[in-house]
């Protein structure tokens, strides 16, 4: 198996040519799948740990909710860039990290998401820049350093229905929401272009405000996610929260020069929907949002 994934790589490599645009029929065929188009012409890879059963005050995580790696790549003309998250156990970190820096990666986060989970969980966030099916071909050898199923994605045939009021939350978030896998997830863009190394980076590649809400009982649920804040939100989304009575589980960059200078704020949850999302969408108040 391996022989024969090592041809293929190879072959792909000579037809990818140095300076063309981007194949992406070729990066599809090293990822394992097809990738999401996304806004900016991103293409984003999805690895879900649903190997993982992860539990959190005594209720089972859902992949969808904050166990779900993923690697966005944009073609920049002459080269590809990549950047992702990769959520991995704490004895998968540095045969997986070893990987990436032989390959040319860059690791440029290493961090929790969740506090008391078990089994606990980091997420490793990576940047590389170069041709994509290298790039591609150095991802797929790290995550399988790593537990992560790489294998052909199952499609559900089960409609996308989820037990929340969404029509109420989208009404409190001011935001439409999606499900998926079980999970209601929203999306925030900042208003300011972010650059690094003076090129805008898009949202899409992983600089937007998650927030994904999973059902529990009686109208309850959990909810967790991250606000993309400049220094001067840090202070006054971190108060919102706690006032609200949700948890802040970690603060932390996941770039390395990006301008201006974003802060990942990491939460749980709790609650009531209502509430929670009462509590999200005084914190999304306090930050310079696309609207």
């Amino acid at each position: 198996m391996r022989r024969q994934f090592a041809s293929l790589i190879i072959a792909l490599m000579v037809t990818t040519q140095a300076g063309a645009a981007t194949n992406w029929t070729n990066v599809d065929k090293v990822m394992g799948r097809a990738g999401a188009v996304q806004a900016g012409e991103v293409h984003r890879y999805s690895f879900p740990r649903s190997d993982l059963a992860v539990t959190l005050d005594g209720i089972a995580i859902k992949p969808a909710l904050a166990l779900g790696s993923w690697l966005a790549f944009r073609d920049m003309g002459d080269r590809a860039e990549v950047m992702g998250d990769l959520v991995l156990t704490q004895e998968e970190v540095n045969p997986v990290l070893s990987r990436l820096l032989a390959g040319g990666l860059t690791i440029t986060a290493l961090h929790n998401h969740l506090l008391r989970s078990s089994p606990a969980t980091m997420y490793m966030h990576v940047h590389g820049e170069g041709d994509a099916v290298r790039l591609a071909t150095a991802l797929r050898q790290a995550l399988s350093a790593s537990r992560t199923p790489t294998g052909t994605p199952t499609t559900s045939t089960t409609p996308a229905v989820i037990s929340l009021n969404t029509r109420a939350l989208d009404g409190v978030l001011g935001a439409h929401g999606k499900v998926a896998g079980g999970t209601y997830q929203f999306s925030f863009s900042r208003a300011e272009q972010i650059t690094e190394n003076r090129m805008p980076v898009p949202a899409s590649l992983g600089l937007a405000t998650a927030i994904n809400f999973q059902p529990t009982t009686s109208g309850r649920a959990v909810a967790t996610g991250d606000f993309v804040m400049v220094g001067s939100e840090v202070t006054p989304v971190l108060t919102e929260l706690r006032n609200h009575g949700i948890e802040v589980t970690a603060l932390h960059n996941h770039l390395l020069g990006e301008q201006p200078r974003l802060f990942f704020m990491h939460f749980w949850g709790n609650d009531q929907a209502s509430r929670l999302a009462q509590g999200l969408r005084a914190a999304l108040d306090r930050m310079n949002l696309k609207r």
